[in-house]
């Protein structure tokens, strides 16, 4: 006798019938940099606004201070990577600086002088205190800007403000990727960063400081908190630096 076929459960007709569960990531991707046929870095981040990234990074680290001291600037065509050209005085001033490979707390490893706050150039006048009302609606407006962390989470955002509107705005598995693309955004676009405000969504780490600094920001504000680094490298600065941003007892470090 053929056996017959057994009738499903009906946990089993309950699990067929259930949708498939997707499960919510966000994008990391490998990005590479040459400057001057060097080796400089390779980001793990989100995969847009990459041009951004670059100059960002290149003002962070020194090798420019507008777009018009890249004399070069070419995307991979075979993967995602870059080849930049910077004036050769430039660059040997960069690379004969002392610098030192940091595991920074932000993420990853980075290059910029965090030991030496004798680095820190500081801001000829003192920041204006951020009106909290003001600093409210303008984190509200990054929030709803926010499209990657409204798909999954996971994600950082920065932004630039003049206290008023939004200026720029990006998002990355990184925030110090983030900082970088906002601040590449301005530099691309010939904003003056000195004066500005800049929004991050995380903690203002010792190396997100640092970046804050040489671009001569005014204040630095999030709704977490700064290291103990960032308040020195921002006293060092004359920067601002403004902790629980959104709450109702902000934390305001002057310089």
């Amino acid at each position: 006798m053929t056996p017959q076929p057994l009738s499903p459960t009906p946990e089993e007709m309950s699990a067929s019938l259930a949708p498939a569960v997707t499960l919510d990531a966000v994008e990391e991707t490998p990005v590479w940099l040459e400057v001057n046929n060097a080796p400089a870095v390779t980001w793990m981040c989100t995969p847009d606004q990459l041009d951004e990234l670059v100059v960002g990074w290149l003002h962070g680290e020194g090798y420019i201070d507008t777009a018009a001291d890249i004399l070069r600037m070419r995307p991979c065509a075979q993967e995602l990577g870059f080849w930049v050209d910077v004036s050769p005085e430039r660059f040997n001033t960069v690379e004969a600086a002392d610098r030192r490979r940091v595991l920074a707390s932000g993420c990853g490893a980075v290059t910029t002088i965090l030991g030496s706050l004798s680095s820190v150039s500081r801001r000829k006048s003192s920041p204006k205190a951020l009106e909290l009302v003001s600093t409210r609606a303008l984190f509200k407006q990054l929030f709803a800007r926010g499209e990657r962390y409204k798909e999954s989470g996971g994600i950082h955002a920065a932004a630039l403000t003049d206290g008023t509107t939004l200026l720029n705005h990006a998002e990355d598995i990184g925030r110090h990727n983030a900082v970088d693309k906002v601040i590449g955004a301005a530099i691309l676009e010939g904003r003056q960063l000195e004066d500005l405000i800049l929004l991050v969504t995380g903690r203002i780490s010792g190396e997100l400081a640092f970046k804050a600094a040489r671009a001569r920001f005014a204040t630095v504000a999030t709704p977490s908190v700064p290291s103990t680094l960032a308040v020195e490298i921002a006293r060092a600065a004359g920067m601002q630096l403004v902790g629980r941003a959104v709450s109702g007892n902000p934390q305001v470090h002057r310089p």
